[in-house]
């Protein structure tokens, strides 16, 4: 546990309390299921299941005793990943937003609820519970919460609660969030404007020429290749903004400079876009992204601990990737979601803004994937709708706003593309399922 946190946790854990054993809820034991990985059990404290180990521990292990300690050169790299994925801040520069100064309360489910999923054909099938799930994929958090109780929180790897777990792509729906708050205040005008007309280091750029609504629905028609094999544009990105602690800004994105569509007319996944996104939020704002966050967003939903936003060598939070906070936060930001903007009977985002972003702009038949797509937010399809944050290697934030519903996942896969994402998918609708009332 970072020794910073641990006294905020300590102050911050009278925010937990226990809600009634009246919850018409099915319940079964806190340790039951069985180890499949040969993991240990997990250990119950307050409701919250600990343990060391996790699937695949030898190689995420690499044979030491320890998690091995990752650097800036090997923060990516699957071997040190249960460290880099929750510490990325103490890596790589970050600016803070930080807690509220009274949290949130959240009460807590005496007991889990009893959920079952069907794992999908293409990872073997089976009916598997909460344990059954942990021991096959390789969580570091795993948080589920309705209205405002938390029905099952756990760790892995010896991570814990005061960590700041990192988001990757997550952070691209934080961004949409603030656009909205730059328009309500009247700093963007219209989503029609370029880019341009608010970052003007942009002029003379394809991205600068396209308008801010293609950039929130991943339809800039700009060239950008992201598939996560070390040498495409996305990892030119990272080269360009923080992982050589870079200058950033217009010349980031200025090598990404071919169009090959009408702005709007078909979606292509680019965290460029959202980088000039955040670029424009600065230049509206006119000071930090965390700084509106904090104040806008973070306090007042009532954060339990600081977050954190990677940046580059001008302070500028890159907006794409690198925002970092502990799982209940997460959990928050995802019940302020599922309540339209709104959280302790203040609306801090326009309950119409986030309509919009939780809208489909693109249909999974256009986007080539299983999801729709909003404003820098995933869609999921059928009758009875939820959407999600999602980032690389497994991290998810999932929403049911009918039934206010939430799901945190942070994790350590091993590849961009791993197949077994599809396991927390069927994990959700299983939690849909058994919390339909």
């Amino acid at each position: 546990m970072p020794r910073s946190l641990t006294p905020l946790l300590l102050r911050r854990r009278t925010v937990l309390t226990t809600a009634s054993a009246s919850l018409a809820l099915p319940l079964i034991g806190a340790c039951a299921g069985s180890a499949q990985s040969g993991a240990d059990s997990f250990v119950f404290t307050d409701g919250i299941g600990r343990r060391a180990s996790g699937p695949n521990l030898a190689m995420l292990k690499g044979g030491q005793a320890a998690f091995p300690r990752a650097d800036r050169r090997t923060w990516w790299q699957p071997g040190y990943s249960v460290d880099s994925f929750s510490r990325l801040d103490g890596i790589f520069p970050a600016s803070t937003a930080r807690a509220a100064d009274v949290a949130s309360p959240w009460q807590r489910a005496a007991r889990e609820p009893d959920i079952r999923y069907t794992s999908p054909a293409s990872l073997g099938g089976g009916r598997y519970d909460i344990d059954g799930y942990l021991d096959r994929n390789p969580v570091t958090g795993l948080l589920i919460a309705r209205n405002d109780t938390i029905l099952v929180e756990r760790y892995q790897y010896d991570r814990d609660e005061a960590m700041r777990l990192t988001s990757f792509s997550m952070a691209k729906t934080i961004i949409a969030l603030l656009v909205g708050l730059a328009l309500e205040d009247g700093l963007i005008r219209s989503l029609g404007d370029s880019a341009a007309t608010y970052a003007t280091t942009l002029e003379g750029t394809e991205y600068g020429r396209t308008p801010i609504r293609a950039l929130l629905t991943m339809s800039s028609g700009v060239k950008f290749r992201e598939e996560y094999d070390g040498d495409d544009d996305s990892a030119r990105l990272s080269r360009a903004t923080f992982v050589g602690f870079s200058a950033g800004g217009a010349a980031a994105v200025r090598a990404f400079n071919e169009r090959i569509a009408t702005p709007g007319a078909r979606w292509h996944y680019a965290s460029a876009e959202t980088y000039v996104l955040a670029m424009v939020c600065r230049s509206v704002f006119g000071r930090p992204l965390t700084a509106v966050l904090q104040e806008r967003v973070w306090q007042p939903m009532g954060a339990e601990a600081a977050a954190t936003w990677l940046t580059d060598r001008s302070d500028l939070e890159i907006g794409y990737m690198g925002f970092n906070a502990v799982l209940r936060d997460y959990a928050r930001l995802g019940r302020l979601l599922a309540d339209g903007g709104q959280a302790s009977s203040r609306q801090l985002v326009p309950r119409s803004w986030v309509a919009a972003m939780t809208a489909a702009a693109f249909t999974p038949g256009q986007t080539g994937r299983p999801f729709g797509y909003g404003y820098q937010t995933w869609i999921l399809p059928g009758r009875d709708p939820s959407f999600g944050l999602f980032g690389v290697r497994g991290q998810y934030i999932l929403v049911d706003p009918a039934r206010r519903l939430v799901m945190v996942n942070t994790a350590v896969r091993s590849d961009a593309r791993d197949r077994g994402n599809a396991d927390t998918f069927a994990l959700w609708e299983g939690v849909r399922a058994t919390l339909r009332g």
